[in-house]
């Protein structure tokens, strides 16, 4: 089974990403979970749709907390990546723009519950919201500036104020089925653009 006329070495760079995909599965396994059930939902539950048993979530994550920083960070990390991937696969800035934003809100929505585990006094969640700003206010000012750059968006945007009002939109979306939040935000993006533009 071994393959020992192999290199040695190449055993532990295979371990090592057959351990960061099975952590990923997990992560994909909770963060679904966590859309379904909230972060309170069972960790056997998690287990089940990851297809492992309750013990190897144990062994990755500790602590209930311990999994919901790795889903949060994970899902912003997500985000953030996506963005030069969009500026460099779109049509235009504004249009790489736009689909971030729209992955964004993906990400505001659907985090079912992590904004309640966040207000908690649990020390692992402190330093998260920083973590949170860090990632992707940088990657929302860097396709902003682009679009600028290019005359699809008026110059004296912020990045963070446009995420704090993209966020602010996005309350309780999840909630309300009357409620829009996409289209709402889409009319945002949309008034980015210099005036007399469409």
């Amino acid at each position: 089974m071994a393959h020992f006329d192999s290199a040695a070495g190449e055993s532990a760079p295979r371990k090592r990403a057959d351990a960061r995909r099975n952590e990923q599965t997990l992560l994909d396994a909770a963060a679904e979970a966590f859309l379904a059930s909230g972060v309170d939902v069972p960790v056997r539950d998690i287990a089940a749709r990851a297809g492992v048993g309750v013990g190897t979530i144990y062994r990755h994550f500790p602590t209930r907390a311990d999994l919901v920083v790795a889903v949060y960070r994970h899902q912003v990390e997500a985000c953030a990546e996506a963005g030069p991937a969009l500026l460099a696969s779109s049509a235009s800035p504004h249009a790489a723009l736009a689909r971030w934003i729209d992955l964004f809100v993906d990400f505001l929505v659907t985090k079912h519950g992590l904004a309640e585990a966040l207000q908690s006094d649990d020390a692992a969640f402190q330093s998260l919201h920083a973590y949170f700003l860090d990632r992707l206010v940088p990657v929302c000012a860097r396709l902003l500036e682009a679009a600028a750059t290019a005359g699809e968006v008026r110059p004296e945007v912020h990045a963070y104020e446009l995420m704090r009002g993209v966020g602010n939109l996005c309350i309780g979306a999840g909630r309300d089925p009357r409620y829009d939040a996409r289209r709402l935000v889409g009319l945002l993006v949309a008034g980015l653009r210099p005036t007399g533009e469409e």
